[in-house]
């Protein structure tokens, strides 16, 4: 079998256009068989990042936040958007003490993802910091409304599993540390991420 094809693009325009927050752009596309879809709508969202922060106990650092396009709360990982400029690394260091009042420790980038590539264009940016202390109080915008939960590893995976976790791109970074992880006697031993 052949490796799949681009798409042609035969028109474009935007529909909405509410930067840098997001824009939909509705697309006129050939598929390489000569099937046209005359209206496949693209949403051009700014890069995310997200930070999966461990303490020195390897307590995960967690939020709970109200989340209106579901109507429900749920735990995640300390996330944002960039400001104009900004380099990832620090606003993943901003986002997280911002939200959580947490910092400090090692950082690296560790994986990138998609939440859905076949309609957004772009990418989450995850990553993990190792050794966080609590340094400062949260200063949270106005629009946010968040609770800061620091938990034990078994108890983020007992939540993982009960779909408490519900945010694809939080639960993918949080599945690929347990899978990195093995667990001894009861308890996660310690690993190098890749």
């Amino acid at each position: 079998m052949s490796e799949p094809q681009k798409w042609q693009v035969l028109e474009s325009h935007y529909v909405l256009d509410r930067q840098p927050y997001m824009t939909l752009r509705e697309d006129k596309v050939a598929l390489p068989n000569g099937a046209i879809i005359e209206d496949y709508f693209v949403f051009e969202y700014p890069s995310w990042v997200i930070v999966l922060a461990l303490t020195p106990a390897r307590e995960v650092v967690l939020i709970r936040q109200y989340r209106h396009g579901i109507g429900a709360v749920f735990f995640e990982l300390a996330a944002g958007v960039p400001d104009a400029g900004e380099n990832l690394l620090d606003c993943a260091q901003r986002e997280l003490l911002e939200e959580t009042g947490y910092g400090g420790g090692e950082w690296q980038l560790w994986m990138e993802a998609s939440a859905n590539p076949a309609t957004h264009t772009n990418t989450g940016y995850i990553f993990l910091a190792r050794g966080v202390q609590q340094i400062a109080e949260q200063t949270l915008d106005v629009t946010e409304e968040i609770a800061v939960q620091v938990l034990p590893e078994l108890e983020v995976l007992r939540l993982l599993r009960n779909n408490q976790i519900f945010q694809a791109l939080h639960a993918a970074a949080l599945w690929r540390y347990f899978a990195e992880c093995t667990l001894q006697d009861g308890s996660l031993q310690t690993f190098e991420p890749i």
